[in-house]
């Protein structure tokens, strides 16, 4: 048996959308885009939502909104994709590193604070010395889809003078809460900025795409124009009876409009968000149930007061009770049909920021320990009973036979 890493659930509503679409004449960013921000900020409950080509542009473009300049500090988890970090350095900015918190892999919140602190008193980090710029944002990542506490973010980035900006990449829909008797608070509701992927195998899909959400409209105004070449007016309604062909370039912008082929593709999605999102939960229960008592394993640790999106179900190899290692264990997983990926190397470890700060492994210790030890197996909506029970039947088999 096959089992792919992710299975995109594509069916006939889906089709039918991109379809019309295409015989409306109408392909790039239009109405469709416009009803796709709508519906999505009503969604998450927020006032704006920008549509873009991905999570990175949505990201870039909070960073930008926000007034981000040459030399000036965002703090980032260390273990995240590229993409977080990455748009800090599109503008000759520094993004400074938080360990995981070893029990979740989101932001460590008390490293968070302890960096902040460090940076106000100008004493050195990891990778860093003073004097600093100001700095001028914290990005907490949903690591897997498992919320971080931003009440806690929110908290520490107020006694700071800091945004936050959320990379949501891996979360849709989800929510957290305090405890017990507090409402739940959905993803991108307690943040200036939050971004939202909808990658191929994200919890909803356009292909490529992402959207950035705020309820201020300060923010999102600048994000909608630099969205699309700095043009002054919506560039759609231009070739419309209700706008006009005479614009102006008040900034120089970028090219991360989301097209209406996309957007139908989206509309379609959202609609199934909570369906796709119970799909997802019902692999990951299964596999919460079979690996709960398997000793050469940790699975993923999913706090009382969280809605898990299940983007990811990463493991945790027990190597030092194996006579294996983390690659040699994929390999096996791939020789039996079975695709596995790794969610990621840890950021200070990726050659380029080593060359840049000259970071050692061991600086972040939580991230690194993680890191030698994780797998992420197939999780996707419309994963069959028995491709799961593939999975599940061989990871056990191979622990067995490779425990020392």
């Amino acid at each position: 048996m096959q089992v792919p890493f992710f299975r995109p659930s594509v069916g006939e509503a889906e089709i039918e959308a991109v379809t019309q679409c295409l015989r409306s004449g109408w392909l790039t960013t239009g109405r469709l885009t416009k009803d796709f921000e709508a519906r999505f900020a009503e969604t998450i409950g927020v006032k704006h939502a920008v549509a873009v080509n991905s999570c990175t542009a949505a990201l870039h473009l909070a960073l930008e909104s926000l007034g981000l300049q040459r030399g000036e500090l965002v703090v980032v988890p260390t273990m995240t994709f590229a993409a977080t970090a990455e748009v800090v350095r599109y503008f000759d900015a520094t993004p400074v590193f938080v360990d995981a918190d070893p029990r979740t892999l989101c932001l460590d919140l008390q490293q968070l604070e302890s960096t902040l602190s460090a940076l106000r008193a100008e004493r050195p980090v990891a990778g860093l010395k003073p004097p600093y710029g100001r700095v001028r944002a914290v990005i907490p990542m949903h690591y897997g889809g498992q919320m971080v506490d931003l009440d806690a973010v929110a908290r520490i980035a107020r006694a700071f003078d800091v945004a936050v900006v959320e990379d949501a990449a891996h979360t849709l829909p989800a929510s957290y809460r305090t405890d017990e008797t507090t409402p739940w608070i959905s993803v991108g509701q307690r943040s200036d900025v939050a971004c939202f992927s909808f990658y191929a195998n994200k919890c909803i899909t356009t292909g490529e795409g992402g959207m950035a959400v705020t309820d201020r409209e300060d923010l999102a105004e600048r994000m909608r124009i630099m969205s699309l070449h700095g043009m002054s007016k919506d560039a759609w309604k231009r070739f419309t009876n209700a706008g006009s062909w005479q614009y102006e370039i008040v900034a120089p912008g970028f090219k991360y409009n989301l097209t209406d082929i996309a957007s139908a593709l989206g509309l379609t999605q959202l609609n199934r968000a909570q369906e796709l999102w119970r799909d997802r939960i019902r692999v990951a229960r299964r596999y919460l149930d079979a690996f709960a008592n398997e000793p050469n394993l940790l699975p993923p640790v999913e706090l009382a007061n969280r809605q898990h999106s299940w983007h990811l179900f990463q493991i945790q190899l027990q190597t030092e009770r194996l006579n294996i290692d983390r690659a040699e264990f994929i390999q096996e997983l791939k020789e039996r049909g079975i695709s596995a990926s790794v969610h990621w190397m840890p950021l200070h470890m990726q050659p380029y920021y080593v060359k840049l700060f000259g970071y050692a492994p061991e600086e972040f210790p939580n991230a690194n320990a993680a890191w030698q030890r994780l797998v992420s197996l197939p999780i996707f909506p419309g994963m069959t009973e028995a491709e799961q029970e593939h999975v599940i039947d061989t990871v056990s088999q191979l622990l067995k036979r490779h425990a020392r």
